[in-house]
């Protein structure tokens, strides 16, 4: 009797779908990183820029925040002045407390529609004023940075970027947004009143949104922390200072002062809310968000990657159950057919 050898099936159609739509699903799940659109200068790469001392308005042009060891060693959280490269040649780095940040009236919007902007804390079409993500030549373009060289060197993976306080007679609200319609994704807002923590890899350059739903001066205060090579651990604390509104003196901005009674943060208290984010980020790998943290991915595209994944094998094992069945049904239809055809050949 001749015998036939087995056939290897392939995976039935409703599998390779399947299988197909949960690498979509991954795929569509991975993070991208906020940039401004069609602008190049997010891929900058900084040199060894001086420090500078002396009173600055910052008005147009890019300026980061961001970690610099200054002239005697010292770990600082400073502002990387890049409009200053078209005065005298090259950028700089200057000091927080010497240093404004204006907002305009031309950078007045209507707050946006939409429960996703609730954050805010103003009714829909109320008037912010808004540093934008993307270039504005008009006004500051306004991000932070992980790009000195040294601290490229000495950090340990990135810094702990933290609001540990904000003074000012609004709100302020910092968030990043990719392309004209995605969701806000919210770094920052003082309307939490507690220190919030962003975990910035190195070599980062990221620039966002900041709303301030009042003109008047704001002093924003910011932690930079993090881990070094050498196993020390360093932080520091600055006030910036912005002057929102045309009517909003630069001078004013530079003579206020931090008021330990009128705000909901301190830089006695700032420091170990900002070492307690690194250590999180910086220890072994973990789960849930310190994971989702440490690796740059949001935690709501770890728990959509996470249903996708269930929904998937559960559907896997029902649609596996049915061929199952199905082969079980064959096997017993073709050992029907030989036992009622026992010549084995077919009809002749």
């Amino acid at each position: 009797m001749t015998q036939t050898a087995p056939v290897r099936r392939s995976a039935p159609r409703p599998l390779r779908l399947l299988a197909g739509l949960v690498i979509a699903i991954l795929l569509a799940a991975l993070p991208v990183p906020a940039r401004a659109e069609g602008d190049d200068s997010l891929d900058q790469k900084l040199g060894e820029d001086r420090i500078v001392s002396g009173n600055r308005t910052l008005s147009t042009g890019h300026a980061d925040i961001g970690p610099k060891f200054d002239d005697r060693g010292r770990w600082r959280l400073m502002i990387h002045d890049d409009a200053a490269r078209q005065a005298s040649g090259g950028s700089v780095w200057r000091h927080p407390g010497q240093s404004v940040i204006t907002v305009p009236d031309g950078a007045r919007r209507p707050a946006p529609e939409g429960e996703a902007y609730e954050f805010l804390g103003v009714s829909p079409g109320d008037p912010v004023h808004v540093l934008p993500q993307t270039q504005n030549t008009d006004l500051v373009w306004l991000g932070w940075n992980t790009q000195d060289p040294e601290v490229m060197k000495r950090i340990d993976r990135g810094v702990t970027l933290s609001l540990t306080g904000v003074q000012g007679p609004g709100r302020v609200a910092t968030f990043l947004q990719s392309g004209s319609f995605g969701p806000p994704e919210v770094l920052w807002q003082s309307g939490r009143k507690s220190p919030q923590s962003s975990w910035i890899d190195v070599n980062t350059h990221t620039h966002a949104n900041w709303v301030f739903t009042r003109p008047g001066v704001y002093l924003v205060e910011i932690t930079v922390a993090a881990d070094l090579t050498d196993g020390s651990h360093v932080s520091d604390t600055q006030q910036f200072r912005f002057s929102v509104g045309s009517g909003t003196s630069s001078k004013d901005a530079l003579a206020a002062r931090w008021s330990a009674s009128n705000h909901w943060g301190s830089p006695s208290s700032a420091a170990p809310s900002a070492s307690s984010g690194t250590s999180e980020s910086s220890g072994a790998a973990g789960d849930g968000e310190q994971g989702a943290q440490r690796s740059g991915i949001p935690g709501w595209v770890v728990g959509m990657v996470a249903g996708a994944v269930i929904v998937a094998v559960i559907a896997l094992l029902v649609l596996r159950a049915v061929g199952s069945r199905k082969d079980r049904r064959s096997a017993f239809d073709e050992r029907s057919r030989r036992e009622d055809n026992p010549g084995g050949h077919g009809d002749d």
